[in-house]
């Protein structure tokens, strides 16, 4: 299963954790995006259309969720007019085909840094992996060489296979006399690149599956991650808006500094983990509820919505939170309704920020 919890755990205005919002599967997303010709636009690492941007490949650093959300908002109109042209009825995506849409984006590294192999394989030889571990072959008893490294087409298996490796790490690094390799989020970065992209690994299918957080909480605490990491140390602080390779990056280099030793992790714990963590960081966006009431009164968000006999929903929400996900469904399911009201009264469609679409976010659950 490629199965992600994009359960972003949006943070209300009271700092709580929110429910309820699905998880998602990165294989159906990829089906989703091809069934709904978003192919014949987009394209995903090189595969697809070229008329819009490939939404596997970034730029800039400053690219999370809510930044796609606000993204295909503001595009919205532009896509609904390019889909009418080539006769596409534009799809009316539930919470869960957003989510798994979400999911495939996760597994194709959209939200990851960009990355150089260059760089990558520099970083290989001098942080000493290729010490050890061969491409097709290592001559390094107990170092599986790259090409069967099934944890390159999947962060939650990357993850979980450096923190179980790293006890044997520090005692090969200790008898060759080395110090322990430090690795920044970059440096990762570019090292998966470079090895994703040799003929011995690039067959290799793109996987993702992060567990849901239903028990990850109790799993973070009796492994003690609890015990250290509250208060200043916790980990949606110190780890806001890093991606999975970050995350595996910061967790290698906090091995060698923990005081006892680290609890071995099967790959279920580590996806359960890892979805606590970054729920709690990345996809928990950093919206005040305050900003987000009055984005809303400036967007002409309350000339229609919760106003009698408008005909447009009360945004007041129900048993289920707003998030990225439920937006995206939203503007999916209501949007070209929506923009037919509004240029009836000949009001613009609202375009928001980054920041605007996540304090409209936390305003909304305030509600």
């Amino acid at each position: 299963m490629f199965k992600l919890c994009v359960a972003a755990a949006t943070f209300l205005a009271s700092g709580a954790f929110a429910a309820n919002i699905p998880s998602g599967d990165a294989r159906r997303g990829e089906q989703l995006f091809q069934g709904q010709q978003c192919v014949a636009c987009h394209s995903v690492n090189g595969r697809g259309g070229s008329k819009a941007p490939d939404l596997a490949k970034r730029i800039d650093r400053d690219y999370t969720p809510t930044a796609m959300a606000s993204l295909m908002w503001n595009h919205a109109p532009d896509m609904w007019v390019a889909m009418q042209a080539q006769g596409i009825t534009p799809p009316a995506l539930t919470p869960e085909q957003s989510a798994d849409l979400f999911a495939y984006f996760v597994s194709a590294h959209y939200f990851e840094k960009p990355g150089d192999a260059a760089r990558g394989k520099r970083a290989f030889a001098a942080k000493h992996c290729a010490d050890c571990h061969g491409i097709a072959s290592s001559s390094f008893a107990g170092a599986p060489p790259v090409a069967k490294w099934d944890s390159l087409a999947d962060p939650g298996l990357l993850a979980q296979q450096m923190w179980n490796h790293g006890g044997k790490m520090r005692q090969a690094f200790a008898q060759k006399k080395l110090e322990w390799a430090q690795l920044t989020g970059q440096e990762l970065t570019d090292i998966l690149v470079y090895l994703r992209n040799l003929p011995e690994t690039k067959a290799l299918p793109r996987g993702y599956h992060l567990a849901g957080s239903g028990s990850s909480r109790n799993l973070f605490q009796s492994k003690g991650c609890a015990g250290c990491h509250t208060g200043s140390n916790a980990l949606e602080t110190k780890l806001r808006d890093q991606s999975l390779t970050d995350i595996a990056a910061n967790m290698w280099n906090h091995q060698p500094s923990m005081k006892n030793p680290p609890p071995t992790l099967s790959p279920d714990e580590m996806r359960q983990l890892l979805s606590y963590v970054w729920e709690r960081q990345y996809f928990s966006g950093n919206g005040n509820a305050d900003r987000g009431k009055k984005v809303f009164a400036d967007k002409s968000c309350a000339s229609c919505h919760n106003q009698p006999g408008s005909g447009a929903p009360s945004l007041a929400k129900g048993q289920d939170a707003y998030s990225d996900v439920t937006i995206v469904s939203l503007l999916w399911r209501h949007g070209p309704r929506m923009l037919g009201a509004m240029e009836q009264k000949k009001l613009p469609w609202p375009r928001f920020e980054t920041q605007q679409m996540a304090d409209l976010i936390a305003y909304l659950n305030s509600l």
